[in-house]
């Protein structure tokens, strides 16, 4: 059994493990979870043999429920390599979606990162159009900075063209987040 980098409430928070592919296949070969991933939707092979994968992956983390250690999602979270700054992503398998769980997730890396990492700033982005997750990141305390316009390409048309999507961009600061649990 891996060793929780960090707890929250529910949920522990630790590297992945070999173990974990069956879980993760469910949230991986989901297309509804997958629409707005970059990597799209995937065979339950590969899914399958991508927790193998992450688990060499310092970027990426589990997120398990500590009473019986079911995966239930996946947080990313990537040095941007300039003063203290890194980026948050997520994934949650669409059984646990609407009971807080990634929210509560997403707030402990906050609380983890600024506290134990000396982060300086985490920023994130989502497609406009991912108004869930767009919620959660203003329910986790980040604020808007922008709105990047025809900034990725993910995916092709039927005639095999990238189709350009827009991108909110938002951030918390260690101060901002201290502010906040002040409160």
């Amino acid at each position: 059994m891996e060793q929780f980098v960090f707890t929250t409430e529910r949920l522990g928070i630790r590297r992945f493990c070999p173990s974990d592919s069956e879980d993760f296949a469910e949230i991986l070969t989901d297309p509804e979870v997958c629409h707005f991933e970059p990597s799209g939707v995937f065979p339950r092979e590969k899914a399958l043999a991508e927790a193998a994968k992450l688990a060499k992956d310092e970027r990426f983390f589990a997120v398990v429920l500590t009473e019986n250690n079911k995966l239930i999602g996946k947080l990313y979270f990537k040095d941007m390599d300039y003063y203290g700054a890194y980026e948050i992503g997520y994934t949650f398998n669409r059984s646990y979606w609407g009971k807080g769980y990634a929210l509560e997730a997403v707030r402990g890396m906050f609380g983890f990162a600024f506290e134990k990492m000396n982060v300086r700033r985490i920023i994130a982005e989502a497609d406009i159009k991912n108004t869930r997750s767009i919620r959660l990141l203003e329910r986790a305390g980040m604020r808007r900075e922008g709105v990047f316009i025809q900034s990725s390409a993910f995916r092709k048309d039927e005639l095999g063209e990238p189709v350009f999507e827009d991108y909110a961009s938002y951030a918390i600061l260690k101060s901002e987040f201290n502010k906040e649990k002040a409160v």
